[in-house]
């Protein structure tokens, strides 16, 4: 069977969205290494960002933190940075702030995320060489460490306040204990006739000592309802079976405390200290998403692959976080446990598949049904296109690929892997022909060609399925746009 695939690079990202990219940080707000960590660059005063005093003015710089001076290995807090100065002509304020290891101060201790547009996390090398974004998931391996700063909007909000401004973010600790952990802060109290220019600045300085919490890490708990599920088709299926090389979505509690996301192919098999078995077999993760509301209840969700050794019949499922394992559920095993990716429901209420037409790359849904938010839309024409359809759960391939990783052959090229097995895709409830059943280049994520059967229902709302021989057909709440 031959494939097309030709994905346009901004279809690519949305669909991937695995590796999060770098960016340039604003163009606002000192650079990395200017809050009094030994060793780095002292204050903006004394690098040419500002001039004024440092530590001579009557104000001063302050963190009030959610659980006092101690931490909890990977819990988050919300941290809220005040900077004072009775002076009345200080009106425009300014911060920035790192965590670092008492015994090292090279040693980044932990991550920062806004918890709005008025902070901004910044990363730098060893040596202060360079800057990049940063955020929840931390900084990368060759800009380790990590900042956190206003924003020109944080400054704007706060420019012509007397007496003092506030600015608040999320820290999160090492996963593990680290031993004490030092704050370096530094604030400025600047001229709010020229906030971003300098002259006129009052600097100020602190630190704080933070001790590891003794209290003990709750267990990670697998949701007994809610379960393991196909996740293309969750959280509404628990107890159905998922199949080995499948996408599967894991819900329960005290999994992880903050968002994370892999960011490297092959996937690992720990994230944020957290991992999963399948059947005794590390499954490659995806992701993990905290603190999600689903069926009125609070639960964390890993997005994990199956293992493609699993065996068929019950398979015991156990996460891991912090060196503490949940107890065990189990999940049945089938051969195959299709599903179709879900984009969005549009404004009247739809859900749309990630289905497109592979001439042009355009999502076969009503044209303009998004607007702007998703510009390149168009009905699937029976008579010219061929359906390109996004899923999971196809199962066994004929080339099968390691755990977390695309098919590729012994130079690292993508190589074609075809399902062994044959789906039957409806549309409209009619059969359309397969052109095409395998992987692509993302792990565990299939593709499905199909040219549709003349006699395939037209309309803005038309139900796409997959079902195996004697299976179960995919949701029929998943819709399409046709035209003749």
């Amino acid at each position: 069977m031959q494939r097309k695939q030709k994905l346009s690079v901004a279809k690519s990202a949305l669909i991937a969205g695995v590796i999060p990219v770098l960016v340039y940080a604003y163009s606002h707000g000192p650079d990395p290494g200017n809050c009094g960590v030994p060793g780095e660059n002292g204050t903006c005063a004394q690098t040419g960002c500002h001039v004024g005093t440092v530590n001579s003015g009557q104000g001063n710089v302050a963190v009030t933190f959610s659980n006092m001076q101690t931490y909890a290995p990977g819990v988050t807090q919300h941290l809220k940075v005040t900077i004072s100065d009775p002076a009345t002509t200080q009106q425009a304020w300014g911060f920035q702030l790192t965590a670092r290891s008492s015994t090292n101060t090279q040693a980044q201790a932990g991550s920062f995320t806004p918890s709005d547009g008025n902070t901004q996390v910044l990363c730098t090398s060893l040596t202060l060489n360079g800057q990049v974004a940063g955020g929840a998931q931390g900084c990368p391996s060759f800009a380790p460490l990590g900042y956190i700063e206003h924003t020109l909007a944080g400054v704007q909000k706060t420019l012509g306040q007397k007496g003092s401004a506030t600015y608040e973010f999320d820290w999160t600790p090492p996963a593990s204990s680290t031993g004490n952990i030092t704050i370096y802060l530094a604030g400025n109290a600047g001229l709010p006739a020229q906030p971003f220019m300098p002259g006129g600045s009052h600097i100020y300085t602190n630190t704080y000592t933070l001790t590891p919490s003794a209290a003990p890490l709750a267990a990670p708990a697998i949701d007994p309802a809610l379960g393991v599920q196909n996740q293309t088709t969750g959280p509404n299926t628990p107890g159905q079976p998922v199949s080995p090389g499948s996408l599967v979505a894991i819900y329960g509690t005290n999994f992880a405390p903050a968002n994370t996301l892999a960011t490297t192919i092959p996937l690992p098999a720990t994230l944020a200290s957290v991992s999963v078995t399948i059947g005794g077999i590390a499954a490659p993760m995806v992701g993990i998403a905290h603190g999600l509301t689903i069926g009125g209840k609070t639960v964390d969700q890993i997005n994990a692959i199956v293992p493609w050794k699993v065996m068929a019949g019950m398979a015991p499922v156990v996460v891991t976080s912090n060196n503490v394992a949940s107890s065990t559920v189990t999940v049945p095993i089938a051969a195959t446990d299709p599903g179709i990716f879900y984009i969005a429901t549009d404004s009247g209420g739809v859900n749309r598949p990630l289905v497109y037409n592979n001439t042009d790359n355009t999502f076969a849904y009503p044209s303009g049904i998004f607007g702007t938010n998703l510009p390149n839309t168009r009905p699937v024409s029976v008579a010219n296109d061929v359906l390109v359809i996004w899923s999971t759960g196809l199962g066994p391939v004929t080339v099968t690929p390691p755990d977390g990783a695309p098919a590729t052959d012994n130079k690292g090229n993508f190589v074609e892997s075809d399902t062994t097995l044959q789906p039957m895709v409806l549309v409209g409830g009619r059969q359309a022909n397969v052109v095409f059943s395998g992987l692509t280049q993302y792990p565990s994520i299939y593709q499905i060609n199909v040219k549709l059967d003349p006699s395939t229902p037209t309309g803005n709302a038309v139900p796409i399925q997959i079902q195996f021989a004697d299976g179960t057909p995919t949701t029929d709440q998943l819709k399409i746009a046709v035209t003749n």
